[in-house]
């Protein structure tokens, strides 16, 4: 077992794991934060994705050794009230079916607009390309980061919604 001190959300807390862990482990099991999911367990499905210094990662993948001195931001951080314009956006569209993909594809997309504050639709499907969703609710969720934004409401067919 080795001591980690961990940035997350804007405060330090302090580990005792394995070095191998990895941080979603971490997150989920030793510190309570519930909101980043466990999916696949292989980086291939996106739902354990949070924020190292701003830039998407899979929390699955990702040994709570190699976080170093790094920022975590998880859906908790994203915002205390709920208010961040994405998690408005995905209230708006009503993304979620199940939700179960929901922290990590809104992570992402956040990590996208961070980078990228006005992406074009093919941005935006580029970017959201490694996280699935079962319910296959694609559309809502592009839609969704458009108007997050501050693009235009692109009235969605029915088939879409």
């Amino acid at each position: 077992m080795s001591k980690y001190s961990i940035q997350i959300n804007g405060k330090t807390h302090e580990v005792d794991v394995m070095e191998d862990m990895p941080l979603l482990w971490v997150l989920r099991d030793v510190l309570g934060m519930k909101g980043t999911k466990f999916g696949c367990g292989m980086a291939q499905c996106g739902a354990c994705t949070v924020h190292l210094d701003d830039v998407a990662i899979r929390s699955c993948s990702v040994p709570v050794s190699a976080v170093g001195k790094g920022k975590v931001t998880t859906i908790e951080g994203l915002s205390e009230n709920g208010d961040h314009p994405l998690q408005q956006a995905w209230e708006k569209h009503v993304v979620p079916q199940c939700g179960y993909c929901q922290t990590g594809q809104i992570m992402n997309a956040a990590a996208l607009l961070k980078r990228n504050p006005k992406p074009s639709e093919e941005q935006i499907e580029q970017a959201m390309q490694g996280n699935l969703c079962r319910c296959g609710t694609y559309n809502r969720i592009k839609q969704a980061i458009i108007t997050a934004a501050g693009g235009s409401n692109v009235i969605l067919n029915k088939a879409d919604q």
